[in-house]
């Protein structure tokens, strides 16, 4: 039962890291924090995501060429581009190495207003720091299984990252519901997001990116906009204006 609950808590932590920290406000500006909370929420990201941690600089790089490039070859993961969800995923990892790696020249565009802390990042993704990570899960693992069939939770909790980001890559351009009719393939994968924390309402996201709810219907609750809400209130963050839509995003809409 610890094991569940620990799997549980840290399915939803990491994503809370990835859609607020690393998606909202590094890809796309959703809001504005100071450094000092910057470097909070990188720890924060850190601890939460562990073994499969992803440094938010990269993400967002590669985040934002997805948005520019949506569906076409230079698509960092797209199922249009894939012959199946573990070439997307090895596909997507390569360019997350090479962006991190300084292997890939990127565009001045997608560079503007990144966090970085690179002391911080070369840490967290180092080999040493996974495999430390790794060995801090397996020992839970050991303490506290009560079964076998347990252990199958161990190489989700190791990757869970990727875990994220395959189920709205691949599905949520394949599968689902749309409220706009745009240029790309993105759906809204979830009538009642509970498993992604708002990230499955991707077609909402598609045609507002920097909108900082990611649900539009009456059904479609994201359950992050309250709290980024509420960290507002609080002065933590500050909401920044919605910028003008992307050229992907003038289309009509469909109810």
């Amino acid at each position: 039962m610890p094991v569940i609950i620990v799997f549980i808590a840290m399915w939803y932590l990491s994503l809370f890291a990835q859609t607020f920290f690393h998606h909202r406000y590094a890809s796309h500006g959703a809001f504005t924090m100071s450094k000092r909370w910057e470097r909070f929420f990188y720890i924060f990201t850190f601890v939460s995501q562990g073994a499969h941690y992803m440094s938010p600089r990269s993400y967002a790089i590669m985040h934002r060429m997805h948005h520019a490039y949506t569906d076409t070859a230079k698509d960092p993961h797209s199922p249009a581009f894939s012959s199946n969800l573990i070439s997307m995923m090895l596909r997507t990892r390569r360019y997350y190495n090479d962006i991190l790696k300084g292997r890939m020249p990127v565009e001045e565009r997608f560079l503007k207003n990144l966090p970085e802390w690179k002391s911080f990042d070369k840490w967290a993704n180092s080999t040493t720091s996974r495999l430390l990570w790794a060995a801090v899960y397996l020992a839970f693992f050991i303490m506290y299984a009560t079964n076998p069939w347990i252990y199958l939770l161990l190489p989700i909790m190791l990757g869970m990252g990727a875990f994220h980001g395959a189920l709205i890559n691949w599905f949520a351009h394949k599968y689902g519901y749309i409220n706009f009719r745009l240029r790309n393939t993105s759906r809204n994968l979830l009538f009642i997001d509970v498993l992604m924390l708002g990230e499955s309402y991707h077609n909402n996201h598609h045609k507002r990116p920097s909108a900082i709810n990611f649900g539009k219907r009456w059904h479609e609750i994201d359950p992050v906009y309250p709290v980024i809400r509420m960290l507002a209130w609080m002065r933590i963050i500050k909401v920044a204006k919605l910028k003008p839509l992307p050229v992907e995003a003038t289309t009509t809409t469909d109810h």
